[in-house]
């Protein structure tokens, strides 16, 4: 008669259940997380080049709004715009102060 070896089952214990679990976890999680990041990088770099747009747009058009100031601010525009008003120019009225 022959003998019969009873097949003896390897049992997985606990920690290896575990380290089993974690394994997977990670190789499941870790492509995720990288898609993840990427698109919310991507995201960002977005949003920077749209505030970098719009502090190019507002710097032109500070640029602009100055030129203005100092055009209207010249000397030939401000007796221009007093002699539209009806004023004029009176030398006599002219008081210095000397120290």
């Amino acid at each position: 008669m022959r003998k019969r070896r009873k097949k003896t089952k390897a049992k997985i214990s606990k920690f290896e259940k575990l380290l089993y679990l974690v394994a997977v976890f990670l190789v499941l999680f870790a492509p995720l997380s990288i898609v993840f990041s990427k698109a919310t990088l991507a995201k960002i770099n977005f949003e920077v080049e749209k505030q970098k747009k719009q502090i190019e747009k507002q710097s032109k058009k500070n640029e602009s709004l100055s030129m203005a100031i100092n055009e209207l601010a010249s000397l030939t525009k401000i007796q221009e715009v007093a002699q539209q008003q009806g004023l004029s120019y009176n030398n006599s009225n002219i008081k210095t102060i000397d120290k």
